[in-house]
């Protein structure tokens, strides 16, 4: 069993710039992906960014060249910095551990808020 824990979430300005953070307790590198996804109020969860144990990267149309997913894999962390944040960027950010082998399963933090003003 591997626990997420997401920080980093709050209110900013438009234009403005946040850093969220996903502690996990288990090694990063065991699973196939680390991403994060978002829920905005009355919408479908949707996916945001990922990175893989190999370290490539992958974002939303909406986000990419705002948004940067990284990872420290020595303290099992993963980050997603965002810029440039807009309105439309306010949801609940989750991070997620995703594995796929013979099995597939994921793991969920409890999410964080991000919430941008006008």
């Amino acid at each position: 069993q591997v626990q997420l824990v997401e920080s980093g979430g709050g209110l900013v300005q438009a234009g403005g710039s946040l850093r969220l953070s996903c502690a996990a307790s288990g090694r990063i590198l065991s699973f196939n992906a680390m991403r994060w996804y978002r829920q905005a109020p009355g919408k479908q969860r949707e996916l945001v960014a990922g990175i893989s144990s190999g370290g490539r990267s992958a974002y939303a149309d909406s986000v990419k060249g705002r948004f940067t997913i990284s990872s420290d894999n020595a303290k099992n962390t993963v980050y997603l910095q965002m810029n440039s944040l807009k309105p439309e960027d306010t949801a609940i950010y989750y991070c997620n551990a995703h594995y796929q082998g013979s099995v597939e399963y994921d793991y969920w933090g409890q999410g964080t808020q991000v919430t941008v003003s006008s």
